[in-house]
């Protein structure tokens, strides 16, 4: 398990998911409520509520019933995060205060009323009461002249008072005792309650100081005297009589006769009473004297009390039951304290706790025996001492809590290391004050030095007497290094298998000298009849529905909030440590503690959140308590790493055919879901959702405040699960091994994931009830119950949540108190649509207003329909549109239709064409359909939101429908005009409303579906001048047609984006997906080109960007005119030979590169003229590769035939040709090459070839003068073969001569393009002389020629 504790995010590896998209979506209308899952679920909870009754036995189970007379077994730790108690706030006296002591001479006291969340200071006469949650308020009352002896805060008598006095406060002198009322308000704002003193004439004088005063639940007050020690009874009344004073002091220790005379005796100082307790359970009261004696007495009559019992000997019984204990000496034995013992502590009856100096807790409760008492008078059972719990022997001194000696942290799973253990182990000897609650123990005692007080700490160990699963049997060695155990005191071995009483005990220092103790009042939800209640000390069941225990204790300096260290608080620390030091050891232990169901449980409410996981109430009711999410995540990964995985257990059926059975044994994670759900619900499941009030009228029987803790509770749950689905999965894939195995593992992951698939229905199903029965609370249930029908009304009466929840019977009356609700509405003129919108967000399985909302549609479009006032129908339709559309997401298709239909039939255009669009988006709330539409995704693709995108598709059509109808009308009313007659309502106005609230529209799924309608009935052409907002993107959306590339180009040049339509028209030209002809690829170059040159340069910032797309846009154009003219060449080929003309065939079916044309269609059907036209456009320039091009052409034209006329004609005219298309292209036209070959034919039929036909054709070519002249002057010098052969340079002279006399008379000629300027008249002339000397006498006309050239020059330069 080393690797527990990696960080865990995302779903498992190896767990399945649906689809790339986490969301899934959602359905049209409210799933159906599956009962029998939620029952299953409910029983499930009830199991787990069964056993949290179970797991921790009551205080009296681990006192009695042969677990032995005595014990004293500690679990201690230093100040970490396992002491039972923390300091949880100090706050200091208010500086106001301090005004009043006088140093000389004083008399001051101070104790706290957690009732009313005061401290009380006296000072001399004069009372102050401290607001402690507001920290500077501070009452006073200085009324009175004598010096205050004692405060007390009791229950007032019924009916005496005005109904705002709660409590009253008893106030003691010298001389006398004086009442005053107390009320308590919240005021709007304030933190903190508003305390009111109320004066009464309740005031007696008395001649013996009062203490220790107490009040019962109605109203008596009892005290005890502080110079003689009795019992007392303050007595008041609204009327004085006879035979009864209006206030009076009752002395029940000498009788009531008695104490109406003077007193001259008094009792003796060892039977004084100087304590005093009141049993508000069983209507008791307990006293305890100086001589260690408790007696017990019974108020039952006025002025009377029933004196029950006293109980003697206690140091004797104790010795009894814990022989040779040191903590038992007869010299430390002084009781203290005597404390209630509540009646659900224990279902053995222990009654009274009575605290020792030295720490010893002596529990009383029935005795078998009568020894140790006496004065016993009927009225039940008399009481014994019952068991001894001895002090800790090991605690550790305050000092060295400081620097706690933790084992470190080793690697995951491994034992930890022993802690050093105490050296000055800390014996209790002088304990003062103490206070008790819910087996939770605290005591002063004074420090070692001064301005410090201890407290002693005591709090059950649940992990030793609890029953949490196997994984506790073996506790921790740390645990042990700390432990403090006492030898049993048994008289007779222990004859039970109970753990005996285990406890945490610690030290802790405070600051100042204590003066009072007190528990803070637990607001703890009531138990619902026929629920299984937890024992009072099992935390663990309440830690997540109730504030943590608290105590008060108040100092000279301060008061101080002692809060109790839950489970979940040492798991909270232990995963810090695990966050801030990765020390695992804490949160293991914590796992081997607590068990893994336990475990599971806590740090699942841990991850979601909780009212109480700070141990109080949060300030704002309902709010939701977190953790950092960096701990949320270790518990996350702790609780899916704890919590393992479930097992399935086969079950072999023998002699039988069928398949075999089995259990499952599930994971952690689902039974420490189970068993948090549970405990989050004890409060509520099993009580009835109503009581009837003193008015007589229903109300709710929880109260809205643990409705709301409840709610908002199982609301972070259920959050947190949604968010954390792959808590509940495997964490990886099932390993491939035998097919039992694997089988086995799927069966327990399949009943592990229909448990939690069952406790997540009834979950959001509870969270919805809540709801449910704050909003009726809110409309006043009181006043709705009685208009339901009479069966639902009995039933109302009797249903529990866990029946409202999971019964067929609660969905009756959840749908009776909807419709009287809704009735009530309509019945005071409200709108229902608020009622119904609550309604549907908070509890929409509850409670179902659509239906209602449906009916007054139709009745709408039936007045409608009915009227003849034009405004009235308009008023009504528009009511029924927006009824129909609240309930879209649950309207049907074949009802939309009808409603639809009417709409058509009444030309309401608006509703025809938004109620469609309204419930395409209702009943595709998160868009998963559109997600879909825009992924666009194969046609045989499995995906759940394909349905949703169909769904979509066919509410457009009842638009497209609508918009058809009303086309025919409007073609209707045209036709009926020509013959005089019309429509009342005008159509063409209702087709164009139509068609404007279509495109108006935002829905681009429709937008498309509308364009494509529209389209194909030939309407593109208007589309384009529309342009609406979507028409691109729907032009732009697979799958692309030829005919969307088409229109997109026009909409880019409509749009003044002429750049974008050349883009369109290059890639349509360029597409393979179309069976596009050649002529079209290239008219849609030729568009493209002629786009992007109109691109202006400054749109958009893209000039540099458009002048690079444009050149190669020439470019490909250039290509594809290539490619058009080789496939016009080889077209007529394309029959001889199928191989021969498919392969001409492709050439219209793409566009290929220049270096596919030129392989595959120049070369291989090797047309040189081709090769030419390849070259020249790519412009490759090699001598190699283009000579022998010239000379296949010459060479195949004289093949032709052998007649020279023929093949001069037919060279001049094809070099002509040639020449004109690619000269001056090297890479097509080389000039020397081609006028080499000219002049060798002309050489080579001199007689034939009349001379100037080489200048003549390289003219024609559009070769300059000056290029063919220098081409044959070099020729002429070359003195290479065939011109080192005299005949053949003198033809060659006589070619230069005429070629020389035809460019100069072209410069000579007027408005000739060549200047004379550029006429190279000295070389020539100096060219000309050359000729004349080299030229043969026989040439005349040659030298004729020469020297009119030379007359020329002179005569013109």
């Amino acid at each position: 398990m080393a690797s527990a504790f990696q960080p865990f995010n995302g779903r498992p590896a190896g767990a399945s998911g649906f689809n790339s998209s986490t969301r899934q979506p959602q359905p049209t209308k409210p799933a159906p409520v599956d009962l029998s899952a939620l029952q299953n679920a409910s029983r499930l909870l009830l199991d787990q509520l069964a056993k949290d009754a179970q797991i921790i036995p009551d205080l009296g189970e681990t006192m009695t019933g042969g677990v032995g007379q005595a014990s004293g077994n500690y679990s201690i730790f230093p100040d970490d995060i396992r002491v039972p108690f923390q300091k949880r706030r100090f706050i200091g006296i208010p500086d106001g205060l301090f005004q009043y002591y006088d140093a000389v001479q004083m008399s001051s006291q101070m104790g706290i009323f957690p009732e009313i969340e005061r401290v009380w200071i006296s000072i001399d006469n004069k009372l102050f009461l401290w607001d402690y949650i507001d920290g500077q308020e501070i009452s006073s009352f200085l009324e009175q002249p004598d010096t205050i002896a004692h405060i007390a805060l009791v229950k007032p008598k019924p009916g005496l008072f005005v109904d705002d006095i709660s409590h009253v406060l008893v106030l003691c002198t010298a001389m006398s005792v004086l009442l005053m009322g107390v009320s308590l308000v919240d005021e709007e704002g304030m933190s903190s309650k508003q305390l009111r003193l109320y004066a009464t004439d309740f005031k007696v004088q008395t001649d013996v100081e009062m203490t220790t005063v107490v009040g019962t639940e109605d109203g008596r007050i009892f005290m005890s005297g502080v110079q003689d020690g009795c019992l007392y009874e303050f007595h008041y009344q609204s009327n004085e009589s006879w035979f009864a004073k209006r206030v009076q002091v009752v002395n029940h220790s000498v009788g009531s006769v008695q104490s109406l005379l003077p007193r001259f005796t008094s009792t003796t100082n060892d039977d004084r009473i100087n304590c005093v307790i009141a049993d508000k359970w069983r209507n008791l009261v307990y006293t305890l004297t100086a001589s260690n004696n408790i007696g017990i007495y019974k108020p039952n009559g006025e002025k009377t009390v029933e004196h029950l019992q006293t109980i003697s000997n206690i140091y004797k019984s104790a010795q009894d039951k814990a022989p040779g204990s040191p903590a038992l000496i007869s010299e430390g034995f002084t009781i203290t304290a005597l404390h209630v013992v509540a009646p659900h502590e224990s279902r053995a009856g222990l009654q009274l706790c009575a605290v020792t100096k030295n720490g010893v807790r002596l529990f009383f409760g029935p005795s078998v025996s009568y020894g140790y008492s006496y004065g016993s008078s009927g009225g039940g059972r008399p009481i014994g001492l019952m068991h001894v719990r001895l002090p800790p022997t090991t605690l550790i001194h305050p000092d060295e809590q400081t620097n706690p000696h933790r084992a470190p942290a080793g690697i995951y799973g491994a034992p930890p290391t022993p802690g050093q253990p105490s050296s000055r182990p800390y014996i209790i000897s002088n304990l003062d004050m103490s206070a008790y609650s819910n087996g939770l123990t605290i005591a002063t005692q004074q420090g070692d030095t001064d301005g410090t007080d201890y407290i002693l700490c005591l709090a059950p160990d649940l992990t030793h007497i609890g029953h949490l699963g196997l994984a506790n049997m073996q506790q921790p060695q740390q645990q042990q290094q700390y432990s403090s155990v006492t030898p049993s005191y048994n008289n007779a071995a222990p004859t039970s298998n109970r753990p005996p009483l285990y406890e945490y005990a610690t030290l802790l220092s405070i600051p100042g000298k204590a003066w009072a103790v007190a528990t803070l009042p637990l607001d703890s939800p009531p138990i619902p009849p026929n629920t299984p209640a937890p024992s009072s000390i099992n935390e663990l069941a309440t830690q997540f529905t109730e504030p943590a225990s608290q105590f008060l204790l108040m100092t000279n300096v301060g008061l101080t909030f002692l809060m109790k260290r839950r489970a979940i608080d040492y798991l909270k620390a232990a995963l810090e440590e695990l966050l801030q030091e990765q020390a695992v050891q804490p949160i293991v232990e914590f796992r081997d503690s607590f068990g893994r169901e336990q475990t599971c449980a806590m740090l699942l409410g841990l991850a979601s959140g909780n009212t109480f996981l700070d141990g109080v109430e949060a300030s704002s009711p309902g709010a939701v308590s977190v953790i950092s999410p960096e701990l949320q995540m270790k518990a996350k990964s702790a609780f899916y790493d704890f919590g393992e995985r479930p097992v399935w257990t086969e079950r072999p059926t023998y002699g039988t055919a069928a398949e075999s059975k089995g259990t499952v044994t599930y994971s952690g994670r689902r039974d420490g879901l189970a068993i948090y759900f549970s405990r989050l619900i004890r409060s509520i499941w099993k009580a009835n959702i109503t009581k009837i009030n003193a008015f007589g009228k229903h109300e709710l029987s929880v109260s809205p405040k643990t409705l709301l803790h409840v709610q908002q509770n199982l609301f972070a749950l259920k959050d947190f699960m949604d968010k954390n689905p792959h808590l509940f999965h495997s964490a990886t894939p099932i390993e491939p091994g035998t097919s039992r195995t694997s089988a086995a593992d799927q069966e327990a992951w399949k009943a592990e994931h229909a448990s939690v698939t069952e406790l997540t229905a009834l979950l959001s199903r509870t969270i919805e009830a809540l709801s449910f029965m704050m909003l009726l609370n809110d409309y006043r249930l009181g006043d709705l119950v009685p208009h339901c029908d009479p069966e639902s009304r009995k039933l109302i009466e009797t249903q529990t949540f866990e029946d409202l929840i999971t019964t067929q019977n609660g969905m009756t009356i959840s749908r009776a108190l909807v419709n009287v609700v809704i009735d009530q509405q309509i019945g005071q003129q409200i709108s229902v649509d608020t009622i119904s919108e609550v309604l549907q967000h908070r509890c929409g399985s509850f409670c179902s207003t659509d239906d209602v909302m449906l009916y007054k549609a139709k009745e709408c479009i039936r007045k409608a329909a009915e009227t003849r006032n034009p405004n009235e129908r308009q008023n009504s339709l528009a009511e029924a549109l927006r009824l129909f559309t609240k309930a879209a997401r649950i309207l049907e298709f074949e009802k939309l239709r009808e409603i639809i239909g009417d709409f058509q039939q009444l030309s309401f255009a608006k509703g025809a064409v938004l109620l469609p669009l309204a419930c395409a988006q209702a009943q595709d709330p998160d868009n998963a359909g559109l997600e879909f539409w825009h992924l666009n995704p194969p046609s045989t693709i499995l995906d759940a939101r394909k349905e949703l995108a169909e769904n979509r598709l066919k509410t457009y059509d009842l638009v497209l429908d609508s918009l058809s109808v009303f086309e025919e009308k409007s073609d209707a009313n045209k036709a009926a005009a020509a013959t005089g007659n019309t429509y009342t309502d005008d159509p063409e106005a209702v087709r164009s409303h139509a068609y404007e609230l279509a495109f108006a529209s935002d829905d681009e799924m429709f937008h498309s579906t509308l364009y494509d309608w529209l389209i194909e009935r030939g309407l593109a052409d208007d589309l384009l001048e529309m342009r609406p907002q979507y028409l691109e993107a729907h032009l732009r959306r697979d799958p692309p047609t030829v005919q969307k590339y088409q229109l997109l180009w026009q909409f880019y040049v409509k749009n003044g984006q002429p750049l974008r339509a050349a883009e369109v028209l290059a890639a349509l030209a360029e597409s393979t997906d179309f069976d596009l002809d050649l002529n079209s690829r290239v008219e849609s170059l030729t568009l493209a080109v002629a786009n992007a040159k109109s691109h202006p340069i400054s749109a958009g910032g893209r000039h540099e960007t458009a002048i690079a797309f444009l050149t190669d846009l020439e470019e490909k154009l250039e290509v594809a005119q290539v490619q058009l003219e080789v496939y016009q060449t080889l077209a007529p080929h394309i029959s001889d030979s199928p191989e021969v003309g498919a392969h001409i065939d492709l050439l219209s079916k793409r566009l290929f590169t220049m270096t596919e044309i030129y392989q595959d269609y120049a070369v291989r059907f090797d047309h040189p003229q081709m090769k030419l036209l390849c070259l020249h456009v790519s412009e490759h320039r090699d001598e190699n590769l283009v000579r022998p091009l010239w000379v296949q052409i010459f060479d195949e034209i004289m093949k032709v035939s052998p007649d020279v006329n023929y093949q001069r004609d037919e060279i001049f005219k094809e070099v002509t040709r040639l020449g004109q298309r690619f000269y001056p292209s090297e890479s097509a036209f080389p000039l020397r090459t081609v006028s080499h070959l000219l002049v060798t034919f002309m050489l080579a039929n001199k007689s034939d070839v009349h001379t100037g036909w080489v200048s003549n054709i390289l003219i024609q070519c559009n070769v300059p003068y000056a290029e063919a002249w220098e081409v044959l002057h070099n020729m002429y010098e070359s003195q290479v073969p065939p011109f080192n052969e005299q005949a053949n340079v003198q033809a060659l002279s006589a070619e230069i001569a005429v070629l020389v006399t035809d460019w100069l008379n072209e410069v000579l000629r007027p408005q000739s393009s060549i200047s004379r300027a550029e006429f190279p008249a000295g070389r020539m002339d100096i060219a000309i002389d050359q000729y004349l000397s080299e030229l043969e006498p026989s040439r005349t006309d040659t030298r004729a020629a020469y020297e009119n050239i030379k007359r020329q020059l002179r005569r013109y330069w």
